[in-house]
């Protein structure tokens, strides 16, 4: 198995406020989908409800289509119906790893507190890298120390009309 994590973030490594992204960047959105249609997505409980809203605005999640859901939560009586639930990242991990193919990808999608519990495990990062700042961000994601990590590609987008900022897609390797 293939531990990667995915994710976009500020110059600062800003992630999220308030439970949600800090920009909508419909090119970011299509890599996500693209990179994870198919594997495992490892998320928290926060991010999972932070997928969808009621009719009155209420956060109340839901699963991403053509995607095998795991959710990471300290809630024993926290449901989603349809989504394998975990309450320690040993358990997850053990059960990834006996139902994974060794070439298959896994990935964890956030959030904060996601990224810093794995990102000493995982293999691969997928990171957007937004240009912008954010100085009402809530929510960062962890260092990527360049003495662990090598960075393997990039791909840059420069803003567009749907898209307010520039984008450098990288990936980095476990060195």
């Amino acid at each position: 198995m293939i531990l990667s994590i995915i994710a976009a973030i500020g110059k600062n490594n800003e992630l999220g406020k308030k439970n949600d992204l800090l920009w909508s960047l419909p090119a970011d959105m299509k890599h996500f989908r693209e990179k994870t249609r198919g594997h495992a997505v490892v998320m928290g409980q926060k991010t999972y409800e932070s997928l969808a809203c009621d009719e009155n605005g209420k956060q109340i999640g839901r699963l991403l289509p053509n995607r095998r859901n795991i959710i990471l939560t300290q809630d024993d009586s926290f449901t989603a119906p349809g989504a394998e639930i975990f309450y320690s990242i040993d358990e997850a991990m053990d059960l990834l790893k006996k139902t994974t193919n060794e070439k298959d990808e896994v990935f964890v999608i956030g959030g904060g507190m996601i990224y810093k519990l794995f990102i000493n495990m995982a293999d691969k990062l997928y990171i957007t890298h937004v240009n912008g700042d954010f100085p009402d961000a809530e929510v960062f994601f962890p260092e990527i120390d360049q003495k662990k990590w090598k960075k393997t590609k990039g791909e840059k987008l420069q803003k567009n009309d749907l898209n307010i900022y520039d984008l450098e897609f990288t990936e980095y390797t476990r060195l």
